[in-house]
């Protein structure tokens, strides 16, 4: 196809497809699909290789948000059976974080329920950052808290943070038909708090709610404006007890168009493979590692994933390797970028940032 080979051509020059050229790659057939991963895949090999960074998520605080987002188990009147409790002590989230390093974790990322941190509540994840340090300084700390205030991106950043994930889920238009506790400016104004502060953004979205493929193009294409470090893609998990229990739209050869998509919008930034990866990709999920080098091991917020093992013997079986604590997981001109956002102007980049 010349537009895969267009495609391809932009992304190895690190230039980004139109929004036509994102709308007909998640319009292909399922003839075309084994060309439209082969052909994403060549970017993901060029700029990263054959490695897969592993993610871990440790959960702080689950249920009881005060936020209606449709998608969400913890939402405010809820009926998912989900467990719920309050924040966890540091000691026992440094435990949970060590269980996911000894799997071969690079990240752990630390998230919370609610709209957003007190300031407390920021210093709780201080104290957790400490502890989880305590056992290896070379794991890198994402934290996901909400929306955040004035001041609180740089105290996580001071803190150990290395990055912050606040998703964009879904585009502008189509926003306030999820949500009506806050909007999409919102978490464009959180990412960019983030970014300010000098942390490396982590946002991504949400696939399967019912959106047109023109939202998905609008949110990739606004999640390209904020410039990330790292893209997360989850395929909605339909809980019962939320209002999209019975959106069950997404099939795996969906999931790779969408996949291949965002690889196209952000050929050289980490594209991780989130939540509803086993519930949706199937068997067809070793294809997935063609397009994006970084995945969630193991369980999710309030969902389970396939064992960690099962996660590694994937990886192994489709010949990948998982990309070790002191390797850089960016391209080397984004994580200059990176660095200098990170410790501002004329920082030097380290060996392996």
């Amino acid at each position: 196809m010349d537009l895969l080979d267009s495609l391809v051509a932009k992304g190895l020059a690190g230039e980004q497809p139109t929004r036509d050229e994102a709308l007909a790659v998640l319009a292909s057939g399922d003839d075309e699909l084994l060309d439209v991963v082969a052909a994403a895949g060549r970017l993901p090999r060029h700029y990263f290789g054959r490695r897969v960074k592993l993610n871990y998520l440790v959960n702080l605080k689950s249920g009881l948000c005060p936020e209606d987002c449709s998608y969400c188990s913890q939402r405010l009147g809820s009926k998912a059976e989900i467990l719920k409790y309050t924040w966890l002590k540091p000691e026992q989230a440094a435990e949970a974080a060590r269980a996911g390093v000894a799997g071969g974790a690079k990240r752990v990322c630390l998230v919370a329920s609610g709209r957003g941190p007190t300031d407390r509540d920021v210093e709780r994840v201080a104290d957790t950052i400490a502890a989880i340090k305590e056992a290896d300084e070379r794991v890198e700390i994402c934290a996901c808290l909400g929306l955040l205030s004035d001041g609180q991106a740089d105290r996580l950043r001071e803190a150990g943070v290395h990055a912050y994930n606040h998703n964009l889920n879904t585009s502008e238009n189509t926003y306030g038909d999820i949500c009506s506790t806050h909007d999409f400016a919102d978490r464009v104004d959180t990412v960019q708090q983030a970014q300010s502060a000098g942390l490396s953004a982590c946002s991504g979205l949400i696939a399967g709610m019912g959106e047109s493929d023109a939202d998905l193009v609008d949110v990739v294409f606004a999640l390209r404006e904020l410039n990330p470090d790292s893209v997360p893609v989850n395929f909605l998990i339909p809980f019962e007890g939320t209002p999209l229990a019975k959106e069950w739209n997404l099939t795996p050869q969906r999931c790779l168009r969408i996949l291949a998509m965002v690889r196209f919008v952000f050929p050289d930034v980490e594209v991780r493979i989130a939540g509803g990866r086993e519930v949706h990709l199937r068997t067809l999920q070793p294809l997935a590692l063609h397009l994006a080098n970084s995945i969630f091991l193991g369980d999710y917020l309030t969902s389970e994933g396939q064992a960690g093992q099962a996660d590694l013997d994937m990886i192994a079986d489709a010949g990948f390797t998982v990309e070790g604590a002191d390797e850089a997981t960016l391209p080397r001109d984004r994580a200059e970028a990176a660095v200098v956002r990170r410790r501002g102007a004329g920082t030097d980049l380290p060996p392996n940032a």
